[in-house]
């Protein structure tokens, strides 16, 4: 089994986006800065020279269908928000405001409100003003009961603190922060592995999970902020990839300078069990699952090798594990999954 055969076709997207690169960089105008493939994208604020927006925009993709079959409709709004905040985070960006998207073949009110209910309070929590959204009832494009959502995000920069990877050396280290487990990526293929092919229901629980699969499949992406903002403002952070569709081999690429690849090094951190259970139930190659799914890493700092421990013992501070996890290598922008 692979992502492929579970209906996702990564390669086949990938190749649209490089195609069409050219024509998207058509629209920058003279105040976009950098290019298509950060997590957000940065516009200089006309009339003010030193700070810039980040923007971003994102789904909790076949996640959505477990919180409908669980009736767990407010954990979307923890999900994306979080995810989000990630995405802009890791350019140095302080978050402002969030704008959802809600459309589905009807809303009811005991699907509506808790999922308003979900963003407001991740919303809240993380002091951002939800500033407005849409909600589309549209029968006849979504199946009887379906729904999605979409989150957008704005925050702010210095122009002078952003963080882009264009600092990145040899012979820096990767600081990995843990995830909760999938986050918001791969279910599609979890979903095949788990739900279909070994016919498992949400309430099952399989010996070695330690908790039933819902609650494994169903745990909230984890927000980084706190540690992405401590890193950045102590001057440690080189650069941050939010680990999410397409794993470390994706991800980590998207913030490396020319001349520069990376050694992730597996066993410096512990799998979540709720992982071998989908490769080993789905019959995943091991390549495969380090392609599709974050493997229980949902962030990575890039730091100086004299910066590691300091990186290390400022998340501690601020409640979030990080572990060393590799080294930056002479290459051209691919990471290397080794012993």
């Amino acid at each position: 089994m692979d992502y492929r055969k579970a209906g996702v076709d990564i390669d086949a997207t990938s190749a649209v986006l490089r195609s069409m690169k050219e024509r998207i960089r058509s629209t920058f105008g003279g105040r976009v800065i950098g290019d298509v493939g950060h997590f957000g994208g940065l516009y200089a604020l006309p009339g003010d020279e030193k700070r810039a927006l980040v923007a971003s925009c994102d789904g909790v993709g076949t996640k959505i269908l477990l919180y409908s079959e669980a009736g767990r409709h407010e954990g979307v709004g923890e999900d994306l928000v979080s995810h989000c905040v990630n995405d802009i985070a890791v350019l140095g960006a302080r978050p402002l405001f969030f704008l959802d998207y809600i459309a589905g073949s009807r809303l009811p009110a005991d699907v509506l409100e808790p999922l308003l209910r979900g963003f407001t309070d991740a919303c809240l929590s993380r002091n951002i003003a939800l500033l407005g959204g849409e909600t589309a009832e549209m029968p006849g494009v979504y199946a009887p009961g379906a729904y999605d959502v979409v989150g957008f995000i704005a925050g702010i920069v210095e122009r002078a603190d952003i963080v882009d990877g264009s600092s990145i050396e040899s012979g820096d280290r990767l600081i990995g922060l843990p995830s909760s487990g999938l986050h918001t990526n791969g279910y599609s293929l979890a979903r095949k592995a788990l739900l279909e092919m070994a016919g498992l229901s949400l309430d099952d629980r399989p010996e070695g999970l330690g908790e039933s699969v819902g609650e494994a499949l169903l745990r909230p992406h984890l927000c980084y902020l706190r540690p992405i903002s401590r890193l950045t403002s102590e001057g440690v952070a080189r650069g941050f990839a939010h680990i999410t569709g397409g794993g470390l081999e994706d991800n980590v690429p998207r913030i490396l300078p020319d001349g520069r690849g990376a050694r992730v090094r597996k066993g410096r951190w512990p799998v979540p069990p709720i992982f071998r259970l989908i490769q080993e139930r789905g019959s995943v190659d091991e390549d495969e699952m380090f392609r599709v799914f974050n493997m229980g890493i949902g962030l990575v700092a890039v730091v100086a090798a004299r910066d590691e421990e300091r990186a290390i013992e400022l998340c501690r501070e601020e409640g979030t594990v990080a572990l060393s996890i590799g080294e930056i290598v002479p290459g051209e922008r691919e990471v290397r999954i080794a012993e």
